[in-house]
């Protein structure tokens, strides 16, 4: 009997559990602080009946449309600064989570960030990658129909000086970083559509980490060694009325016909005002924005957009230009690598090459030997030469 009176209890208590758990939970979820799940266009649903509806902040709009931040977001679109406790000169934009509006070249009327993006996917990636296909295209064309161009005459064995041991190392310090750089900057600007998914993201990450670094460490290296190589080779680049007649003429490159010219010809001048000097000064400073080296400079987004902009250009056309010096100073040109490599260079060289250059130093005004070390051993052949 006992058994069945507990029983009933129990079933009672079991039936009426819910009838009063239910209101006790509506109760606490009404008590709990803060804003409650819910679907905010269900909430007042005609609030935007206000005509000041379109210009309430987000305080207001909170107030009949809990959790509605439609204002606070169209303020950051706009790009609203906020609040931020960190110093201007440290973080110039902190609390803008959005830049403004402004239309690069070759970008629609949009927000700097995504301006940047079109300009580097549209422009720069896809015609700088096509530039420098074309370049080397063109070099293995021009390879396959004339090849190396070798001497005429024999060799004599009587050597002339044609580079000091310091300009030696200036060229091949700068060429070395070039080098690294242009390797460096290819991968991570062209990596991912010709590296990454032949070796995989995993490694192509760690290769471009690896190179990211080495372009960083080697640009201030780039950019001391390049103030040397313009300083040295500065005396023998200022133009002449010689090199009218060697650019009218394209340099002989297609007749075969040599065409005389000084110690450099105009086409080396043209790379070394155009591209050293010109190209050069561009590359080098917007890479030291980039690398945040310029003191003083507030380094805000825009201005490294524009400065990645100013660099990728500028650096396309100055390696599809040095490809080809690349190309005439090893296999394009016989001897002109082991001018460069030893510091010199067969007199029949000299006199085919640069007839102009190799007469003075017959006539005496220039010294076939001008490092003292070369002087010291090169007497006769100087004599040689001069005679």
């Amino acid at each position: 009997m006992a058994c069945l009176m507990l029983g009933a209890v129990l079933s009672v208590s079991a039936q009426t559990q819910p009838a009063t758990a239910a209101p006790a939970a509506e109760s606490a979820k009404a008590a709990a602080p803060g804003v409650q799940s819910a679907n905010i266009f269900s909430i007042a649903p005609d609030a935007n009946t206000d005509p000041k509806y379109a210009d309430q902040n987000n305080g207001e709009r909170g107030k009949v449309q809990p959790g509605n931040n439609a204002p606070m977001w169209r303020q950051v679109g706009a790009g609203v600064t906020g609040y931020s406790s960190l110093p201007a000169s440290q973080a110039p934009e902190a609390g803008n989570l959005i830049q403004p509006f402004v239309q690069y070249p070759g970008s629609k009327l949009t927000t700097a960030g995504e301006a940047w993006r079109q300009v580097r996917n549209n422009w720069i990636i896809p015609y700088g990658g096509s530039l420098l296909l074309i370049a080397a295209l063109a070099i293995a064309l021009f390879y396959y129909g004339k090849g190396t161009m070798t001497l005429h005459g024999a060799e004599t064995g009587r050597k002339i000086e044609r580079f000091t041991p310091l300009e030696r190392s200036a060229h091949w310090t700068n060429a070395i970083a070039f080098v690294l750089l242009a390797v460096s900057g290819v991968v991570m600007a062209f990596g991912k559509f010709f590296i990454q998914p032949i070796i995989g993201n995993a490694l192509f990450g760690w290769l471009t980490y690896a190179l990211k670094n080495i372009h960083n460490f080697a640009g201030p290296l780039f950019a001391v060694s390049l103030i040397i190589v313009f300083v040295t080779f500065l005396k023998d680049n200022f133009p002449s009325k010689e090199d009218i007649t060697w650019l009218l003429k394209g340099g002989g490159l297609l007749s075969g016909q040599e065409v005389p010219s000084h110690r450099f010809n105009a086409g080396e001048k043209v790379v070394f005002w155009f591209g050293v000097l010109g190209l050069g000064l561009v590359v080098v400073a917007s890479g030291l924005v980039l690398d945040k080296l310029i003191p003083g400079l507030i380094y805000e987004r825009s201005t490294m957009q524009i400065a990645n902009m100013i660099h990728g250009v500028a650096t396309i056309l100055m390696m599809a230009m040095f490809m080809g010096h690349i190309y005439m100073g090893t296999i394009g040109m016989q001897g002109a690598y082991s001018a460069m490599r030893d510091g010199y260079v067969d007199e029949t060289w000299a006199k085919e090459h640069h007839e102009l250059w190799y007469n003075d130093i017959k006539a005496g005004k220039i010294p076939a030997h001008r490092s003292p070390e070369a002087s010291a051993h090169g007497g006769a052949a100087s004599t040689s030469v001069s005679a």
